[in-house]
């Protein structure tokens, strides 16, 4: 069985799941790309050019695999003379209706409307859905939102506003968690993690991920005086953000990294990291977050979006905080109580191996084949 996965924003996250399913998949699949950039103009006319690309190739795929990213339904309207007969998959990293909006309407993906959504870009989302055979979220959190938010959507709409198809959406529709290339990285091995303790922030310098309350957190517990040390890692894609520039100043003397790690400071990194913090107000999945507690770190996350997916229940009371309170007492207790903090990290270690993909490919074959034909498999 051959897999066409069509990803016109090839970038980041995007292509480490394409390539990575490539890589461990047991049935054959390609790939179909456009470089990560301009990702308004990728929604728009990637599915022209990934269209034209497809039927200038020989092409002959059992199932298409389009992400989030792609207008499905402009790619087989352009290319129905060869797809007609082709099962579609969609799978949603994320989606342009429940991403949430900057409170500075200057920054940020929507500034050029001035911080309102485009419903063009969350309308791409929803055709590609219906046009789809099956769907597929990255977390359940992401499915339930995205369902939950449609009905509202449709009615922004004057009239025919199609809301009986909501039904058919979720029935074809199911979690299919992202895999993750684990074993690059080097698990916890039972030795202590060095000292002072280090604090890990290994997400991108942007408003979703609410840095602001991170640093806080961090101001806290340095009037304590309890010693850590901070590497702040992770992609920006804007000029410095503001709490990142007073970060640098004011937590110099604990900052042992700031910027973007390649990859081989990165393992370093997260194999040193005794705790990683999230203070994310957006997260669909968490890869940056599963790479981190598989390599050992203590995950102190909020009890909202994907997180409580990743965690196991019985962790649940010690991982995940429900306010900035209960942040800031975590943290202090994570680094005031080392023996214990890496024991749970160690066991939490071996919990998020299910996401590796070498585990993850086999399920994703099997979704899929499915997807093709229900009785193939």
């Amino acid at each position: 069985m051959m897999i066409l996965i069509l990803s016109p924003y090839h970038g980041g996250s995007h292509a480490a799941w394409a390539e990575g399913y490539r890589r461990y998949s047991q049935l054959r699949v390609e790939l179909l790309t456009l470089p990560a950039r301009f990702w308004k103009w990728r929604m728009h006319g990637g599915a022209v050019t990934l269209a034209r690309a497809f039927m200038a190739g020989d092409w002959q795929p059992d199932l298409i695999l389009a992400t989030d990213m792609v207008d499905l339904t402009t790619f087989l309207a352009l290319t129905r003379s060869r797809t007609a007969a082709i099962p579609t998959a969609l799978y949603l990293h994320e989606n342009q209706l429940t991403y949430p909006l900057p409170a500075d309407p200057t920054s940020g993906p929507m500034r050029r409307q001035k911080g309102e959504r485009d419903l063009h870009y969350a309308f791409i989302n929803y055709s590609s859905m219906l046009a789809a055979d099956r769907l597929f979220f990255n977390s359940q959190f992401h499915r339930q939102a995205l369902l939950a938010a449609l009905p509202n959507f449709l009615k922004h709409f004057p009239d025919y506003q199609e809301l009986d198809s909501l039904d058919g959406l979720a029935a074809k529709s199911e979690r299919l968690p992202v895999g993750v290339d684990l074993r690059r990285l080097s698990q916890a091995d039972g030795r202590p993690k060095p000292e002072p303790p280090l604090i890990l922030w290994n997400q991108r310098w942007e408003y979703d991920k609410n840095p602001a309350d991170f640093f806080r957190a961090l101001s806290a517990i340095k009037e304590t005086g309890l010693p850590f040390r901070l590497a702040l890692c992770g992609e920006n894609f804007r000029r410095q953000p503001a709490e990142f520039s007073q970060a640098l100043a004011s937590l110099a003397s604990h900052i042992i990294h700031a910027g973007y790690a390649k990859d081989g400071d990165y393992r370093r990194l997260l194999a040193e990291a005794a705790v990683v913090v999230s203070t994310a107000q957006h997260e669909f999945f968490g890869i940056s977050m599963i790479e981190a507690i598989y390599s050992g770190a203590y995950p102190l996350l909020p009890h909202r979006l994907s997180y409580p997916e990743l965690i196991p229940p019985a962790f649940h009371p010690h991982c995940l905080y429900e306010n900035f309170a209960g942040l800031v007492d975590r943290l202090q207790w994570a680094l005031t109580h080392p023996q214990e903090r890496d024991e749970r990290g160690r066991l939490l270690a071996t919990a998020v191996t299910q996401y590796d993909w070498a585990k993850q490919a086999a399920r994703y074959d099997e979704r899929l084949c499915i997807a093709h034909s229900p009785a193939c498999c």
